[in-house]
C-alpha cells in the first residue's frame, strides 16, 4: 500500500486569507458592532462585583515570607513566589544589580477559540477581570490560566472552553508557540499562545464572552486600555499573510544576526534569597527603592465574582511610572521595515529577544548621562509629545494579574535617515513585520512589547 495518501500540506493555505477577510470585516461582526464593545464591557463590571484593596505583604491570605530566604509563597507552593535575582551585564550603565523579581516556572495557557460565521473567521474573547487592570476589566483570550489554575489548585470553578485546548479531538490548532513575558519583571516566565479553530458545530457563548472578527480587534487596540495584554500576545503569533515583495535583509540573514547578538552578549542571572536583595526597602506598603524608581512589590485582597475563585490575596509588581515602547519605521524600496532592537533583559530564558526599536520608562533614565540614554529616545519621546504624523499611539496596560497599573504607551514612529540611518547601530536592525511574524512561530525571539506592536499590525489597528 503507498503512503501517499498519508501525506499533508505542511501549513494551512487557505488560513492567511482567511485571516484578511477577517481583519478586513470592520465596524461590526456577528454578535456586536465594535462601538458597542466598550458599553458591554461596562454592564459586565455592573453585573458583578469587583473590589481590589491595598494589602500590606504580611497580611495577604494564604502568602507569606520564607524564614530565612524572606522568599514570599503561596501555601500550596503553586502559582508563583517573589524571589531575588542577581545580575551582571557586559554592557550598559548598569553592571550589576540585585532586584525582586516574580518566580513563575509553570506554563500557562493563552488561547484564541475561532469560529466562522457567515464565511468570517471570528475570535471569542473574555471580558476578564484582572486585579492590576486599569478599570479592572479588558478584553481577554478565550483562555487565559496558568496551569495552577487549570488543574484547580485553588479549588474553585473549572476554566471555561479549556477542553477546545487541551484536547486535540476538539478542534484545528492554527497557532501554537512558547512565548516570554515581561523579562523585567518575571524570571525565565512563559505561556503556551495557541490558535484553535472549533470543531464543533455549535459553541454556547457564556455571558462574559464575545465573537469579534480580527478588524473589530484592531479597531479596539486604537482605544487605551481595552484589549488586555494576553490577547495581544496571542493576536501577534496569528500567521496573517505578508505580501512584501522583499526585505533589506534576508530571513536567513536576519536570523543569524539575532544567533550571533545571543551569543555575544553575556548576562548572568541568577535567582536568590530576597532578603539578600539590597538597595531595596521593605516597609508597610510592600518593597521599593528608596529612590523611588523602578517599582514596587505590593499586595492586594480582590473580589471577583466572575472568576474561578470569587476571593483571594496576592502580591503584585507595581511600576514607578508610564513606560514607552516604539517601533521607529522608514520604507525601503516601498517596503516599510522596522528598527528592531536586540535587547538583552535579565529575565529572559535566552538573554537576548528582538524588542521594539525603543522600550522603557523614560523617567528611569533622568539621572543617567546624556551618552548612557537609550538610542532613539529623544526621537521617540518628542513625537509621543506631539503625535503629529505618528500613525498609532494608545497606553495598554501590561499583565494585570501580575502587575499593577502597569501602564506602557505604545507608538509607531516614521523617521528619515537623518533620525534613523540605513546602516543602523550596533544591536539594531531593520526588519519587515512580515519577517517578524514568522519568527513568532518560534518562542522566546520576539519580545512581550513588540509582539504587542506587532498585534496592532496583524489586526490592522495601524497601516504603515
Amino acid at each position: 500500500m503507498s503512503t501517499a495518501a498519508l501525506l499533508r500540506p505542511r501549513d494551512a493555505r487557505d488560513l492567511p486569507a482567511r485571516l484578511a477577510r477577517s481583519a478586513a470585516a470592520t465596524g461590526h461582526g456577528h454578535q456586536l458592532r465594535t462601538e458597542e464593545v466598550t458599553g458591554w464591557l461596562a454592564e459586565r463590571a455592573r453585573a458583578h462585583r469587583f473590589t481590589v484593596l491595598r494589602t500590606p505583604l504580611d497580611r495577604l491570605d494564604g502568602w507569606s515570607a520564607l524564614p530565612g530566604t524572606g522568599d514570599i509563597v503561596h501555601r500550596s507552593g503553586r502559582f508563583f513566589s517573589v524571589r531575588g535575582l542577581s545580575v551582571t551585564a557586559d554592557e550598559g550603565p548598569y553592571r550589576a544589580w540585585r532586584q525582586p523579581v516574580i518566580h513563575q516556572p509553570e506554563v500557562g495557557i493563552l488561547g484564541m477559540l475561532a469560529k466562522e460565521f457567515d464565511g468570517v473567521l471570528h475570535f471569542l474573547v473574555q471580558a476578564k477581570m484582572e486585579p492590576g487592570n486599569p478599570g479592572l476589566l479588558q478584553l481577554s483570550p478565550t483562555v487565559q490560566a496558568t496551569r495552577s489554575n487549570y488543574q484547580r489548585v485553588h479549588e474553585g470553578a473549572a476554566v471555561r472552553y479549556l477542553e477546545h485546548f487541551t484536547d486535540p479531538a476538539r478542534g484545528r490548532v492554527l497557532a501554537d508557540s512558547l512565548q516570554s513575558e515581561h523579562g523585567s519583571w518575571f524570571y525565565r516566565k512563559a505561556n503556551r499562545n495557541m490558535l484553535v479553530e472549533a470543531t464543533d458545530a455549535r459553541v454556547p457563548c457564556a455571558a462574559d464572552f464575545r465573537w469579534l472578527t480580527l478588524g473589530q480587534l484592531g479597531e479596539l487596540l486604537r482605544l487605551d486600555h481595552v484589549v488586555n495584554m494576553d490577547t495581544r500576545t496571542v493576536l501577534s503569533c496569528f500567521p496573517v499573510p505578508a505580501p512584501e515583495p522583499g526585505a533589506l535583509h534576508s530571513d536567513t540573514e536576519l536570523l543569524s544576526w539575532f544567533t550571533a547578538e545571543r551569543a555575544r552578549r553575556l548576562v548572568d542571572a541568577r535567582l536568590t534569597a530576597l532578603a539578600e536583595v539590597d538597595g531595596w526597602v521593605r516597609d508597610a506598603d510592600g518593597i521599593g527603592r528608596p529612590d523611588g524608581r523602578f517599582f514596587r512589590v505590593t499586595g492586594v485582597t480582590v473580589e471577583a465574582g466572575t472568576r474561578e475563585v470569587t476571593r483571594w490575596s496576592q502580591p503584585l509588581i507595581e511600576p514607578c511610572g508610564t513606560g514607552v515602547a516604539a517601533f521607529v519605521f522608514r520604507r525601503f524600496g516601498g517596503v516599510p521595515h522596522l528598527l528592531v532592537h536586540a535587547r538583552a533583559e535579565a529575565g529572559h530564558l535566552g538573554t537576548v529577544e528582538l524588542a521594539p526599536t525603543v522600550q522603557c520608562v523614560p523617567a528611569n533614565w533622568d539621572p543617567v548621562r546624556a551618552e548612557d540614554r537609550p538610542p532613539f529616545l529623544d526621537l521617540v519621546l518628542a513625537a509621543a509629545a506631539g503625535t503629529h504624523g505618528v500613525p498609532y499611539a494608545a497606553v495598554h496596560s501590561e499583565e494585570g494579574g501580575r502587575f499593577l497599573d502597569a501602564r506602557i504607551r505604545y507608538l509607531f514612529v516614521p523617521a528619515d535617515e537623518d533620525a534613523a540611518p540605513l546602516d543602523a547601530p550596533r544591536g539594531y536592525r531593520w526588519a519587515t513585520a512580515g519577517q517578524l511574524n514568522s519568527l513568532t512561530a518560534h518562542g522566546h525571539r520576539v519580545n512581550v512589547q513588540a509582539r504587542t506592536l506587532l498585534a496592532c499590525l496583524n489586526s490592522g489597528a495601524v497601516r504603515l
